[in-house]
C-alpha cells in the first residue's frame, strides 16, 4: 500500500489537476468536430487517455527533474528524489501508461493512431526543454493542445478545418498562461539551480504577458463560436472567462507564491465555464 501511494504521488493521480486542464480542451474538440453529438465510445477513450497520458507525462517530467527536483522547496519530498521511487521503477511506470494509452488509441482509426505518436513524442520531449529553452511552457502547450486534432480525426473531421487550428492555438495560449503562473512560484529556486521559464524570460512583465496571452484565447474562442455558428449561452461564458481570468490577475499581482499557484488552479474554471458554454449551446 505504501508503493502505491509513492506510484500515485509519482503520477500526480492524487492531484487531478493537470488532467482536467487537459481535459477540457479536448472535450471542447469532440463536441465541436461532432456539432455537439459526440460518439459516446470516443468521449469514453478520450476521458480515460487524457488521465493516463498526463500520468505518464508526471512521471516522465519527475524522472527528468530528478536531479534538480531536491534542491526545489516544492518539489524536494517527491518520490524520486527522497527515494521513494527507484528510477527504474519510474521508467517502467512510464511505459506501462504509454502503453496504456496506445491501446485506448488502437480503437479509433488509423490517422488518429498515426496522430497519437506526435503526442507521444511531445509529451517526452516537454520535460527536457527546461534546460534548453525559457520557452518550456510553448512545449507543454503543443503537448497539451495535440488531443485537440486526434478528437478532430476520430470523430471523422478534417485536420484541414480551420476551427481545429484556431482552437488548437488559442488552446496553446491558455496553457502558456496559466502554466506562466505555476511556473512564478518556482521562480526564485529556478534561477539558483538553473531552470529556464516563462516565468523567467517575462520577468517583470510576466502578468502583462499573461494578460496579453488570455485575450488571445478568448478572441479565437469568440471566433471558433462564430465559426461554430454557436449561441448566445457560448459567448456568455466567454465572458465568465473573462472574469475568471480578472480574478486571477488580481489574486496574483502581487507575485505572491501561493497567491500565483491558486490563480494556476483556478483555470479549472475557465475550462469547465467554457465547456458549458459549447454544451448549452448545442442543447438549449
Amino acid at each position: 500500500m505504501s508503493k502505491l501511494k509513492d506510484y500515485a504521488d509519482l503520477t500526480r493521480f492524487n492531484r487531478p489537476i493537470g488532467s482536467l486542464l487537459l481535459m477540457w480542451p479536448t472535450l471542447w474538440a469532440l463536441w465541436l468536430a461532432a456539432d455537439g453529438w459526440p460518439e459516446w465510445h470516443l468521449i469514453i477513450i478520450f476521458v480515460l487517455g487524457v488521465f493516463a497520458m498526463r500520468s505518464a507525462g508526471c512521471v516522465i517530467n519527475d524522472y527528468a527533474d530528478r536531479k534538480v527536483d531536491g534542491h526545489v522547496e516544492r518539489t524536494k519530498n517527491r518520490p524520486l528524489p527522497s527515494g521513494r521511487v527507484s528510477e527504474k521503477e519510474a521508467l517502467g511506470l512510464f511505459a506501462g501508461l504509454a502503453l496504456l494509452s496506445f491501446v485506448l488509441v488502437l480503437m479509433t482509426d488509423r490517422q488518429t493512431i498515426l496522430l497519437s505518436f506526435v503526442g507521444l513524442f511531445l509529451a517526452a520531449l516537454y520535460p527536457f526543454m527546461k534546460r534548453y529553452t525559457h520557452l518550456p511552457q510553448l512545449f507543454l502547450g503543443l503537448a497539451f493542445s495535440w488531443a485537440i486534432p486526434m478528437a478532430y480525426s476520430a470523430q471523422g473531421g478534417s485536420l484541414l478545418d480551420m476551427e481545429l487550428w484556431m482552437l488548437f492555438v488559442a488552446n496553446c495560449f491558455w496553457t502558456i498562461a496559466y502554466d506562466t503562473y505555476y511556473a512564478m512560484t518556482d521562480r526564485p529556486d529556478d534561477l539558483k539551480i538553473g531552470i529556464k521559464s516563462t516565468a523567467i524570460l517575462f520577468g517583470q512583465y510576466d502578468l502583462f504577458v499573461i494578460i496579453v496571452l488570455q485575450g488571445l484565447t478568448l478572441s479565437l474562442m469568440l471566433w471558433i463560436g462564430v465559426l461554430a455558428q454557436l449561441g448566445w449561452l457560448y459567448y456568455l461564458s466567454i465572458v465568465g472567462a473573462a472574469v475568471l481570468f480578472y480574478l486571477q490577475y488580481q489574486q496574483a499581482k502581487d507575485r505572491n507564491r501561493q497567491a500565483c499557484f491558486k490563480s494556476f488552479l483556478d483555470n479549472n474554471r475557465v475550462g469547465y465555464c467554457l465547456f458549458a458554454g459549447i454544451l448549452l449551446s448545442y442543447y438549449i
